[in-house]
């Protein structure tokens, strides 16, 4: 029970992260995916700021089993690429640049009610259930 608490709290305090930073604004995020056009390079701090807490502690925890709270640390153990790794980023990707949310800032963003962050969920929630059977 206190490990779904703990991820509810850390889900919670992500969230609240993303909507501060902006990371839930299409706007923002297409701004700095468009270098071309008036370029925002702000999320460069958002993802510099991530980078530089979560490194250490990656580092530190990378070998171990076990988190230290005593959480069982699941690590992808896949080591290449593949045909679906490929095409999955890819759409992931130009999912992103089209319409400025991927999916952990669409799910914050279910608070501020905005029209496209409901389109977008309802668009990846049919997307994951097609790729079940593809």
């Amino acid at each position: 029970m206190s490990e779904k608490l703990f991820s509810l709290l850390s889900g919670i305090i992500f969230g609240v992260g993303l909507v501060i930073s902006g990371m839930t604004n299409p706007e923002k995020v297409i701004g700095f995916l468009s270098i071309t056009h008036n370029w925002d390079a702000s999320l460069i701090f958002v993802m510099g700021g991530a980078i530089l807490v979560f490194a250490p502690f990656f580092y530190l925890m990378k070998n171990k089993d076990t988190s230290s709270l005593g959480f069982k640390i699941n690590l992808p153990q896949m080591k290449g690429l593949d045909k679906k790794v490929l095409i999955g980023s890819s759409l992931f990707g130009v999912g992103w640049g089209l319409v400025g949310l991927c999916p952990g800032p669409a799910v914050s963003s279910i608070a501020l009610f905005e029209p496209i962050t409901l389109i977008f969920l309802s668009a990846m929630f049919v997307g994951i259930l097609i790729s079940k059977y593809v």
